[in-house]
């Protein structure tokens, strides 16, 4: 497949003002200016895009597609009779069929990463999905792609008499639930190189943690006040995780430690009024504030709170609130791929990388820009 005449935003080495984007095999295979396009390309099936914009297929980076918020689906979201359940898998409940991810597509928005809800401490692992297809297997990018911890008021108060009923309860569920982890690993890995040590017990909770503690698994934390964010970091410190902060609603306020930490943040949902006491600092501009501190930031809808399909409007509001541009395209596509574990595969117009292309017929910005063509693994999925 090749597209020709747009601007191309690689976001890897920069936009080109007039380009193409050439796939083959499912895979980017070459991207330049139009002066450069070979003589000899196959030009059948060729799209032209006509001066619209050419870029890596969104991404969002954390909501719920697939589990919750449709008319037609049980919601799927939460496992509220337990406070801890890292065995849980996205990709044994995601509904391949559910309507949003039609919409998805024909916003460009290529890959999502879904998973559990933030009622339990550890909720369970996430699953990064192409957005076109009926089957979930085939769909799958990564499973686990991150596992799910959640602090702040949402795990307070849903499970009853178990706990956890304060902040502080919920960070010793998840401290105790890591140690016990690391434990067990220790148990397993010296059972690999001692004879005379027994291999533990199979325990799924743990078994699930093992590549958390292990650092092999990010730990995606749902936090909104700047001491929950803080929480997620100390927890992370103590047992190595590879920590990802989830919201980060009043991040803005301590923007320099997270730059500091190097702990990246996937902001949002910020389409939304402030329906808790946790986003009273809900601020549209905590993303570029952020940003400008020097921390790695994408942008999530965290679909229902905002539908998936509003992801590039999302960036756009992003911009108008003091991001740079190509930040804010970058937060939806190559950063958000990052923080999904992906950026070897997806996330700009790179070759070797997954054919995800998005035509759009303006500025991906722009209020009446729409998406044109879709390629996803160099497949047409809309027109």
């Amino acid at each position: 497949m090749l597209i020709v005449n747009g601007v191309v935003h690689t976001m890897d080495v920069g936009t080109i003002a007039n380009g193409f984007v050439q796939t083959q095999g499912g895979k980017i295979a070459q991207v330049g200016p139009m002066s450069e396009l070979p003589q000899d390309a196959d030009l059948s099936g060729m799209i032209d895009a006509r001066g619209g914009h050419i870029l890596p297929g969104l991404i969002d980076a954390h909501c719920h597609v697939g589990l919750y918020g449709s008319a037609t689906q049980e919601d799927d979201l939460n496992e509220s009779p337990d406070a801890c359940t890292p065995q849980l898998r996205a990709l044994d409940g995601v509904n391949p069929l559910n309507q949003y991810f039609g919409e998805a597509r024909r916003a460009g928005v290529t890959c999502v990463l879904t998973g559990p809800g933030s009622a339990n401490p550890i909720a369970g692992q996430s699953v990064l999905l192409k957005t076109a297809g009926r089957v979930i297997d085939q769909m799958v990018v990564r499973a686990p792609a991150s596992m799910k911890f959640a602090l702040g008021e949402n795990p307070k108060g849903v499970h009853k008499s178990q706990g956890p009923a304060t902040r502080m309860a919920t960070a010793a569920i998840i401290r105790e639930q890591l140690a016990r982890a690391l434990d067990y690993e220790l148990k397993w890995v010296r059972a690999q190189t001692d004879d005379t040590v027994e291999e533990p017990g199979f325990d799924a909770r743990l078994d699930a943690l093992r590549p958390v503690v292990t650092g092999r698994l990010a730990a995606h934390f749902h936090a909104h006040r700047a001491d929950d964010i803080v929480t997620a970091v100390r927890l992370s410190k103590e047992f190595g995780l590879d920590c990802v902060i989830v919201h980060g609603t009043e991040g803005h306020l301590i923007a320099d430690f997270l730059a500091r930490e190097g702990v990246p943040v996937i902001t949002g949902p910020f389409l939304m009024d402030r329906c808790k006491p946790e986003l009273g600092c809900l601020t549209m501009e905590n993303t570029a504030i952020l940003a400008r501190a020097g921390v790695q930031v994408a942008i999530c809808t965290d679909h229902p709170e905002t539908p998936v399909s509003l992801l590039p409007f999302c960036a756009a509001m992003a911009a108008r609130a003091g991001m740079d541009e190509e930040e804010a395209l970058a937060a939806i596509t190559i950063n958000a791929a990052c923080a999904a574990g992906a950026g070897d595969r997806l996330g700009s117009l790179s070759p070797g990388k997954d054919a995800d292309v998005v035509v759009m017929d303006g500025h991906p910005f722009h209020w009446r820009s729409r998406a044109v063509h879709v390629l996803i693994d160099g497949q047409p999925v809309t027109d």
